[in-house]
């Protein structure tokens, strides 16, 4: 009698999430998005490369031209958020500060970053930037050479950064002694 109760549970409570529909099975092809079963949040899920669109950096947030890749968003229970973000050369963003801090992994080329008051510093491949929570800061490609970093920051309050004043031509220029 035990095997068949435990038989008539499995049915009921944990075989209808081993079944794919005929719809997830359709869009199961290698390019398509992984596909979770919403009876189950707590499934794996895969987002494929290219599969969200890029957006520009808004100039009222960035100087110069930037490319915005989310990686992804903030799902709760998580408060964490990710992106790779790309400069052109002279391109950063305004002056920012972030509730919870900020972690930056440059990737490609040379940056400088800056926190108020302090000198800027340059950045390169490989290096790891963390920003403190409430830091006011700036950060973006060189005047010659574009720079992309992932950016990973944490939400509070439903606010991942705070944007404040564009960062000058003067203060950008800066950097120009720190190369």
């Amino acid at each position: 009698m035990t095997l068949l109760a435990a038989t008539v549970l499995w049915l009921v409570l944990i075989a209808p999430l081993c079944v794919e529909t005929s719809q997830e099975r359709a869009a199961s092809g290698p390019d398509a998005p992984a596909v979770a079963s919403s009876a189950d949040s707590q499934a794996i899920k895969v987002t494929r490369a290219g599969s969200q669109p890029s957006a520009k950096g808004p100039a009222e947030n960035f100087t110069g031209s930037v490319r915005v890749d989310f990686l992804f968003q903030v799902e709760e229970p998580a408060r964490t958020s990710c992106a790779l973000v790309t400069f052109e050369p002279g391109a950063r963003t305004a002056w920012h500060m972030h509730p919870l801090g900020q972690r930056l992994i440059v990737t490609a080329g040379a940056g400088w970053v800056q926190q108020w008051g302090g000198p800027v510093q340059v950045i390169r491949p490989g290096d790891v930037v963390r920003i403190p929570p409430g830091q006011k800061h700036w950060h973006g490609a060189t005047a010659t050479t574009g720079m992309t970093h992932i950016a990973i920051q944490e939400q509070r309050d439903g606010k991942t950064v705070d944007w404040m004043e564009k960062v000058s031509d003067e203060q950008y220029s800066a950097g120009l002694s720190a190369e």
